[in-house]
């Protein structure tokens, strides 16, 4: 076992414990609002549900992103949308987490209520307003309660060992 208390604090044990982390496979959810009137976004797979009373989902934010101050001023008094990714979605998953590319050039969006924001052809949409936010080291841990929610036909785009896969069909009967 590697010990992650007397690790050197580097990038090569920081590349390490990503590698750890990445064993257990997620979904990968993308979180959009309409700003000022144009999307802003950015794409996540620390996503998780957390209470069905009241209605609660889990993200985990990077504390460096300069996309969730803007999302977070919008959905304090307003809604922001969670789009669970499809499978087809490896490249708008690709393209939402993107620090230099126009995140949201070619993609299919729908508007939902308070400025929400889905990706067309996602497995769910949950609209939702933040709760809370708590610190969880070089992260924030935000607390979304859920206003509405839409399941959709695709399977999720699943993210594991630092790529994209998807999950298949379980056997009939």
């Amino acid at each position: 076992m590697t010990g992650v208390d007397d690790a050197p604090d580097t990038a090569s044990a920081h590349r390490a414990l990503r590698d750890a982390f990445g064993r257990f496979p997620s979904g990968v959810v993308s979180a959009c609002a309409r700003v000022d009137g144009a999307p802003v976004g950015m794409a996540m797979s620390s996503f998780t549900s957390v209470s069905l009373d009241p209605p609660l989902v889990l993200v985990c934010v990077d504390r460096a992103s300069s996309t969730w101050p803007k999302l977070r001023e919008r959905a304090e008094g307003e809604r922001l949308g969670i789009s669970v990714l499809g499978e087809a979605h490896d490249a708008t998953a690709r393209q939402l987490a993107s620090r230099t590319a126009d995140r949201f050039a070619g993609l299919s969006l729908v508007d939902g209520v308070g400025g929400a924001l889905f990706v067309d052809g996602a497995a769910a949409w949950l609209e939702c307003s933040v709760a809370e936010e708590l610190p969880g080291g070089d992260h924030v841990v935000v607390l979304l309660r859920l206003h509405a929610h839409r399941v959709l036909e695709p399977g999720p785009l699943v993210f594991h060992a630092s790529g994209f896969t998807t999950v298949a069909a379980a056997p009939a009967g």
